[in-house]
Parts: C-alpha cells; sequence; structure tokens
C-alpha cells in the first residue's frame, strides 16, 4: 500500500463521526406497567372466600355502584382478577399507580349500625420508577395505601430514605417471566395493602395473583397462581371519564354507596392519608411527585414539573 493510500485511510478514518447511542424507545404505558405490576397475596376469609376476590367497578355488567354489594354473591365466575393502572411522568420518573377493586369491605359479624363495612372497596399503591435510560427504568420506591393510612417502603439498592414519613419496610421482589416484580399483600374483609413481609404475609389460605394479562377467577379461597388483567383506568370511558358520573359516584374521588357506611368508598384520586400534612387529599393520581417529594429523601435527581398528567 503507498504512503499516499495510508494517509488517505487516516483522514477517512479521523473524519468518521460517533454518534451517541441513542435511547431505550418509551414503552407503551401497558408495557410499563406490566413490567412493574405486582404479584399480589390476597389474604381470604373461610367465611365468604369469593367476597374477597379482587374485580372490576362494573364487573355484573353494569356502572351501578349502589348494587355491587348485592351482585356480589350472585355469581363467583363474574369475579375476574384486574387491577387498575395508570401512569404519570415527569422529565425523572414514572409514577405508577395500581388500584384493587372488591365490591364489598366486610366483617363476618353482624353490623347492624353499619360502622364497620361498606358497598364498594378500592384500594392500591403508587410505584415511582426512575427513568435511567433502560427500557422500563429502575424501581425506586413503593407507597400503598390502607384504609385511611399510607405506608412507604423502598427495594433493596434504591437510594430512597425516610423523609417527611418513615420507610416502613423493604420491598420483597419475586420472579415472574424472567424479571422481578415487587409483591403486596393485601387483609381479608377490610382489604387494607401493605408490602408483603414477615408482618403481613398470607396465613395458610389465599389467593396468589400474577400479572398474566389474562382475567382469571380463583379456583377457591386458596389458590396459589390466577392471572390478573390491567385495566387503564384512563381509558375512554372508564373510571376516570366517568368521574362525574352520579351513577358510579357519589362526590368526586368517591364510590356510590349504600351498603353499610353510604359513600365510603375511595377510588385513586380520591385516596387521602389522614396525617401526613399537606399532602392534598388524592395526591397519589394528581400529584405523584409531591407526595414522593414529602414522604421519601434520598431523591438524587427529581423533577417535580409534569410532562403527562392526565388528571390534572
Amino acid at each position: 500500500m503507498s504512503r499516499l493510500t495510508v494517509l488517505a485511510c487516516a483522514l477517512a478514518a479521523a473524519s468518521v463521526t460517533l454518534l451517541p447511542t441513542p435511547a431505550a424507545a418509551a414503552p407503551s404505558d401497558l408495557a410499563l406497567a406490566t413490567r412493574w405490576a405486582p404479584i399480589h397475596y390476597q389474604d381470604t376469609d373461610s367465611s365468604d372466600y369469593d367476597a374477597d376476590y379482587l374485580s372490576r367497578v362494573d364487573y355484573d355488567g353494569d356502572w351501578n355502584a349502589v348494587n355491587n354489594w348485592e351482585n356480589q354473591s350472585a355469581d363467583v365466575n363474574r369475579l375476574k382478577g384486574a387491577v387498575y393502572y395508570s401512569v404519570v411522568e415527569t422529565g425523572t420518573h414514572w409514577f405508577l399507580t395500581y388500584a384493587l377493586y372488591h365490591p364489598r369491605d366486610w366483617e363476618d359479624f353482624p353490623d347492624p349500625f353499619e360502622q364497620f363495612t361498606h358497598e364498594n372497596d378500592m384500594e392500591g399503591l403508587l410505584l415511582t420508577v426512575r427513568k435511567d435510560g433502560s427500557t422500563y427504568g429502575a424501581f425506586e420506591g413503593m407507597v400503598t395505601v390502607a384504609h385511611s393510612d399510607f405506608y412507604s417502603y423502598t427495594p433493596a439498592g434504591s437510594p430512597f430514605t425516610s423523609g417527611g414519613e418513615s420507610v416502613d419496610g423493604q420491598v420483597v421482589m419475586q420472579t415472574y417471566n424472567g424479571v422481578a416484580h415487587p409483591t403486596t399483600f393485601q387483609e381479608a374483609k377490610g382489604h387494607g395493602l401493605y408490602a408483603k413481609n414477615a408482618q403481613h404475609a398470607p396465613d395458610g389460605d389465599g389467593v396468589v395473583y400474577y400479572p398474566s394479562g389474562t382475567a382469571e377467577v380463583p379456583s377457591s379461597g386458596t389458590d396459589s397462581s390466577v392471572g390478573y388483567q390491567l385495566v387503564n383506568m384512563l381509558d375512554a370511558g372508564g373510571l376516570w371519564a366517568r368521574r362525574a358520573n352520579t351513577e358510579t359516584y357519589a362526590a368526586p374521588g368517591t364510590f356510590r354507596g349504600d351498603n353499610g357506611k353510604d359513600n365510603a368508598a375511595n377510588t385513586s384520586w380520591g385516596w387521602d392519608d389522614g396525617n401526613d400534612g399537606s399532602v392534598p387529599r388524592g395526591s397519589v393520581a394528581t400529584d405523584p411527585a409531591l407526595l414522593v417529594g414529602t414522604y421519601f429523601g434520598g431523591l438524587g435527581d427529581f423533577s417535580r414539573t409534569y410532562s403527562r398528567n392526565s388528571f390534572r
């Protein structure tokens, strides 16, 4: 090879521009929600197993929220596993809300004065996932809803620490379809939701729900593998779109119900912790960056400006 040819090759190589590696394409909301969807341990009570099965608000074929208590026991095959979800995002994070519905919040003793039970029940969780350049991000924190209290958890390796609220424990991860998912536990009857750990764990019976994409009905009150379907609460004609419909709602974020305490169940934009100070009711859905920024420390690069938030 001549010196001229060698020089030409060297100049050509020097002129090559190295392009940056493209960022991973943004996943769809359903793909993102499926990736981080919880493996859910639902405790059941032997006096009425199927009253603890997950379902949709319109499981009985209508959106009338005042007949859900009565219709719950009519046909167990309508109680197909479902979990509602929504996605909100800032420049640094995705905030994934999962809402779990039961037709009844119930007790196994008489409630003649309607103080301990109510029609409809929706409790759930908020996951915070950092946009770290990978397709589905890095899971950093979880807040669960148990009645009128919120509980904070972090997975192993998270930078999050206690902030305005104390971290209540660690998220146990479980592999499903080759990837790690957070695990959650929900009480029988009252359906308070927590991280699944030594303090909140099944007691011998119960149903384990997996985000398979198929809505299945448990075979009994003890079933170790039941699929659930994710339902976007922001879908046309869905939970959020119907937010002003008086057939379903008695007030903003509150389901209509006339068994037990009237109108006692709330949606994600109605959830409220009774003692977290300045965090407004419904912030899990409407302002999750405020809630997470208040509850946790060690946030690092953390934007509170929404690039997408359909609840606002």
